[in-house]
C-alpha cells in the first residue's frame, strides 16, 4: 500500500478481473460497502466519496460518507442495481480483518465478496469483481477492533485504492465501455 505503483497495480487487476465480463455489461457499478460508524469499516464509503467526485459519467458509485452502504441497506442496494441495469459489471469494496502481517493490504479479484463474513453477519454476497482491504487483526472480538483501527492507516488505504479503482475502470470506459441499457 505504501507502494508508490501500488494505484496502477490495483488498476491492472481491475482490467484483468473484468476485461472477460466487460463485454456483456450495460453499466459499471462501484458499489463500497461499509458504514462511518466505525472507523475500521469505513473504507468502503471513503472509496466511494473520492471516487464519486472523480470517475466519469457511465459509471455508477453507490456507498458514499454522506450515504453509506451497510448491513441495514445492502439487500436495498443490491435491489436498486438489479432494477436499473441488466446485466451490471460490480465491482465491490469492502474492508476485512486478516493476519498481523496482512494488515494494510489490498486485494483485487474475480468474484464476489461476502460482506460482514469478519463479524458474523449473514448478507448477500456482492460484486463481480472485488478489492478489499485488510484494516486490522481478525479472530478475537471483531467489533472491538473495528472500532479500534487506526485512522490514518484507513485514509491512507482508501486514497490508494480510490487512486488504483479511478484509473482502472477509466481503462475499462475508454477501452470497452459497457453498452448502454436498452429502453
Amino acid at each position: 500500500m505504501d507502494d508508490a505503483g501500488a494505484p496502477a497495480v490495483i488498476a491492472a487487476a481491475v482490467e484483468r478481473c473484468a476485461a472477460g465480463l466487460i463485454h456483456r455489461c450495460d453499466g459499471l457499478v462501484a458499489l463500497c460497502i461499509g458504514t462511518d460508524r466505525s472507523i475500521g469499516d469505513a473504507l468502503g464509503p471513503l472509496v466511494g466519496s473520492r471516487l464519486a467526485v472523480a470517475l466519469p459519467e457511465g459509471v455508477t458509485v453507490l456507498g458514499t460518507l454522506d450515504k453509506p452502504v451497510h448491513a441495514g441497506n445492502l439487500t436495498e442496494a443490491l435491489a436498486w442495481v438489479a432494477r436499473n441495469f441488466r446485466r451490471p459489471l460490480v465491482l465491490a469494496v469492502d474492508a476485512c480483518l486478516g493476519r498481523a502481517e496482512s494488515v494494510g493490504f489490498l486485494a483485487v479479484g474475480s468474484g464476489s465478496l461476502r460482506p460482514g463474513a469478519g463479524v458474523s453477519k449473514s448478507l448477500p454476497p456482492a460484486g463481480d469483481v472485488y478489492l478489499t482491504g485488510v484494516v486490522n487483526v481478525g479472530g478475537f472480538m471483531e467489533y472491538f477492533v473495528l472500532q479500534n483501527t487506526r485512522l490514518s492507516l484507513v485514509m491512507r488505504m482508501a486514497q490508494v485504492a480510490a487512486a488504483g479503482l479511478e484509473q482502472g475502470l477509466r481503462a475499462l470506459l475508454m477501452r470497452h465501455g459497457p453498452r448502454r441499457q436498452e429502453q
